[in-house]
């Protein structure tokens, strides 16, 4: 594949760098935002489209996968901070059509700690898969475009064992935050769609960010996201762009821009969004894997980054911070997916890689 590259802004050539590697690492195409003391650089490497040789937008649309708990959370916490929502009142209170242990609090939703079997299946410590709604290889592909109803998922859940009882451990599922965004459109009254648009997108101008619920659409312009399959022994690959996100709902269908992740974590990040003592509430991580109230807390060399990245088929997003939001890096990814996440290996490496770069002081800063 060749690589056609476009970077603007303050001459980074170790950025661009890394973006170019990520392509030969597999990637299809990146597109990377940092703003830092520096100033704004925006970066693309790789190709829009698989088989065109046209580059990569610096600022187009992409699906931003578990990217979106995040928002979920802070939506959630500024209702907490409206006195609509208790964050540590039972979830039950807010949806008792489902029966929920009562001890499942709010916020054990966002912080993972409920111990809901997650619908998108699970991977248990001694090995045993147990699968949940369908999300690889040709079925995935046959049945992309499917409408999966939040109650569906929930109940999916609820028909399989918990994994621990509330708040004794940690365990992610993308039902937590189905569960959150259902409190979310319980108490208000409103969708969240609507509710994103009053607390979020509206108060910063955001205008590229998108919680789609069924819609396989995703705005114009952006880049291509792929699918690789067998099928009767052949393997096929498509174009996956345009697909129903409703099988992990809240967990993860949201769309944005590297712009628009920068407005919005600069700023959430910074103090503008939540009042104070809810931003600490979010950013004070339980001790298992360093998890907030929908935020990764990581540190490096310079001090503590936070973080929500996700992935969802062919697509990712990374989002990462500084305490302060006066340094940001957010991206979009794609590639050609398959059931076996061969590229895993590489995003976590890109990850590493990115917070090196821009976070760890590791350049000399």
């Amino acid at each position: 594949m060749s690589t056609t590259v476009s970077g603007q802004g303050p001459d980074r050539p170790e950025l661009q760098k890394a973006i170019e590697e990520l392509v030969e690492s597999g990637f299809v195409g990146v597109q990377l935002r940092v703003n830092d003391e520096q100033g704004e650089w925006v970066g693309s490497a790789g190709v829009r489209e698989l088989g065109q040789s046209a580059k990569p937008l610096t600022n187009g649309h992409f699906r931003t996968g578990s990217t979106t708990k995040n928002f979920v959370a802070t939506s959630v916490l500024m209702l907490v901070a409206e006195g609509r929502i208790g964050l540590d009142a039972p979830a039950d209170d807010y949806l008792p059509d489902f029966g929920l242990d009562r001890r499942i609090t709010v916020r054990m939703l966002l912080q993972h700690t409920s111990g809901i079997f997650n619908h998108t299946g699970e991977l248990y410590e001694d090995g045993t898969i147990v699968l949940g709604v369908p999300w690889q290889g040709k079925e995935w592909v046959e049945n992309r475009f499917k409408t999966y109803l939040p109650e569906e998922l929930v109940r999916l859940s609820l028909s399989k064992p918990a994994r621990f009882a509330p708040g004794t451990g940690w365990s992610y599922a993308n039902t937590n935050y189905v569960l959150a965004r259902l409190v979310i459109e319980k108490v208000t009254g409103r969708s969240f769609t609507e509710e994103l648009q009053r607390l979020i997108l509206g108060p910063l101008g955001m205008t590229g960010t998108v919680a789609p619920g069924t819609s396989p659409e995703i705005p114009e312009p952006h880049n291509h996201s792929y699918y690789r399959y067998e099928d009767a022994g052949q393997e096929r690959t498509v174009d996956v762009t345009r697909q129903n996100p409703s099988w992990v709902g809240a967990g993860g269908d949201m769309i944005s821009t590297t712009k628009d992740l920068h407005t919005y974590f600069s700023a959430l990040m910074g103090g503008r969004l939540l009042p104070a003592e809810m931003l600490a509430e979010m950013r004070t991580p339980e001790a298992t894997v360093g998890y907030g109230l929908g935020v990764f807390a990581q540190e490096t060399d310079s001090g503590t980054v936070f973080h929500h990245n996700g992935a969802t088929m062919g697509s990712a997003a990374l989002m990462y911070g500084t305490p302060d939001g006066s340094r940001t890096l957010t991206a979009g990814m794609t590639w050609v997916d398959d059931a076996d996440l061969a590229i895993a290996p590489a995003f976590q490496a890109a990850q590493q890689r990115f917070v090196d770069e821009v976070f760890s002081g590791k350049l000399g800063r």
